[in-house]
């Protein structure tokens, strides 16, 4: 399968909550979560490395339609709700067509 869609989006938790806002985004890889979906490619959680509490997420999938379809279910907006809990301000988010490079 290739890539088709993703974005990359940088949140900004609440101060002191980049710990609590990783170890949730990263539940998103647990059986029957977004991420573990045949149809999503990459998944890739980071850390600013001078800024604790900011935390870059990159997607790769399938399809937008795949995209789509999956974050609007049960257990994708469960996360997407309490990611809201934990951000700051809203976030900067930037959809992209992958051309080519390299993912796991």
């Amino acid at each position: 399968m290739n890539v088709r869609y993703g974005f990359n989006a940088t949140l900004t938790a609440k101060p002191g909550m980049g710990d609590e806002l990783v170890d949730l985004l990263l539940t998103g890889l647990d059986e029957g979560k977004p991420a573990a979906s045949e149809h999503c490619l990459v998944y890739l959680v980071c850390r600013s490395a001078t800024d604790p509490d900011v935390v870059h997420v990159t997607e790769g999938w399938t399809s937008e339609e795949d995209h789509h379809r999956i974050f609007a279910g049960q257990a994708a907006q469960a996360i997407v709700s309490r990611v809201q809990e934990l951000v700051a301000a809203e976030s900067p988010y930037t959809d992209y067509v992958p051309v080519g490079g390299k993912a796991f």
